[in-house]
């Protein structure tokens, strides 16, 4: 019951993805659709615009890097405008260079998701978003203060709750990633337990090719590999040994066996 209320009151809500990768897009798409949030899809900063003249979404989710107009000067943009400056706009990013951040305070964005995301981590902080909508329109804007990074001034004019934002899903995306980081590093780890391998000399019978092992037994070479090794084996037999053991029916001009 309570899941079919929240699909009720996501089908109200209007999202409008900004992306130039039709891949992308029709991704986010989908995982937004599969919601039921009702989405449109923008190319570019240019397209974003034009529809934003005749279409009032709840939320905007914008890609960084995109030819003609970039998302950072898409949120500007949007912030600007007296009719836009509500709409809470949500930038795709790498978040390779701490610059970005300052770059998203400086156009107003109020949040970043780091790219590739996890499903429903972007599906958190979109309800996170959306649950503090009432509280961003009671706050104003006229706010301003300078900090010194990277050698240079910034003088940042987003509000408190924008800020605050920024910096909690930037700290958010950093766990997110340590603790993917961290996954990955156990499966590693895992594996190398898992997996044995072969090295250093290897006492093997120059007659029948059988391997002595550790506790001082011949076995066959088949057997011991496979107990150090994720190696699989077919039998078969090799040109030479076809030959030695079946001339009649060998075809020296094909190298194989004759019909």
């Amino acid at each position: 019951m309570q899941e079919e209320m929240s699909s009720n009151r996501n089908s109200d809500v209007k999202i409008l993805i900004v992306e130039d990768s039709p891949t992308q897009a029709e991704r986010l798409k989908y995982i937004l659709e599969g919601q039921d949030y009702r989405v449109s899809v923008a190319g570019n900063g240019n397209e974003a615009l034009q529809y934003l003249e005749e279409h009032r979404p709840v939320m905007v989710i914008s890609d960084i890097v995109m030819p003609e107009m970039n998302g950072y000067e898409l949120c500007a943009r949007i912030k600007e405008d007296e009719r836009l400056k509500n709409i809470p706009v949500i930038l795709l990013t790498t978040l390779s260079d701490p610059a970005d951040v300052i770059s998203g305070l400086n156009c107003g964005a109020d949040n970043f998701i780091t790219k590739p995301y996890e499903e429903q981590f972007l599906l958190t902080r979109i309800h996170y978003i959306l649950l503090n909508l009432r509280m961003r329109e009671g706050v104003s804007t006229e706010m301003g203060i300078e900090i010194a990074f990277a050698g240079q001034k910034q003088f940042i004019t987003s509000n408190r709750i924008q800020i605050l934002d920024m910096l909690l899903s930037t700290f958010e995306a950093a766990i997110q990633k340590t603790l993917e980081l961290e996954e990955a590093n156990r499966e590693l780890r895992k594996a190398n337990e898992t997996i044995s391998t072969l090295n250093g000399l290897i006492p093997i019978c120059a007659r029948c090719k059988k391997i002595r092992d550790d506790g001082g037994y011949w076995r066959q070479i088949e057997e011991y590999i496979s107990e150090h090794s994720e190696a699989e084996f077919t039998h078969g037999y090799c040109p030479d040994c076809a030959k030695a053991l079946y001339p009649e029916y060998w075809d020296d001009d094909k190298q194989n066996f004759s019909k």
